[in-house]
């Protein structure tokens, strides 16, 4: 008696599977496609380099923390920057900024 339940238990689970398998077809599960013609895209344009921007004494500049301090003003030729300022450089000029304001007090261009 153990024997043939375990029997037809072992083939239902074998059997199970394969009754609930259907054939795929896969035009059953993707809505229909209407065929439309492809229009052609602009080609893009290759990126151009920004024009650059000339900063101004006096100008407020607030995220002067992002660019590097230069501390070895000497070789490029700046003066020695006062009391909280800091010499950074960004593109091809030299920017003297005030620490605390954030105000442009010196300009120089990049050799």
């Amino acid at each position: 008696m153990k024997k043939a339940f375990l029997i037809a238990l072992a083939s239902l689970m074998i059997a199970a599977p394969m009754a609930q398998a259907q054939q795929y077809r896969p035009d059953d599960r993707r809505p229909p496609q209407h065929h439309q013609p492809v229009k052609p895209q602009k080609p893009v344009a290759s990126k151009v380099a920004p024009k650059p921007y000339y900063w101004k004494k006096g100008q407020r500049m607030n995220d002067w923390r992002r660019h590097q301090a230069i501390n070895d003003y000497r070789r490029y030729g700046l003066h020695k920057p006062g009391r909280d300022q800091r010499w950074i450089r960004i593109d091809n000029q030299y920017l003297l900024i005030g620490v605390t304001t954030g105000l442009i007090a010196g300009i120089a261009n990049a050799r």
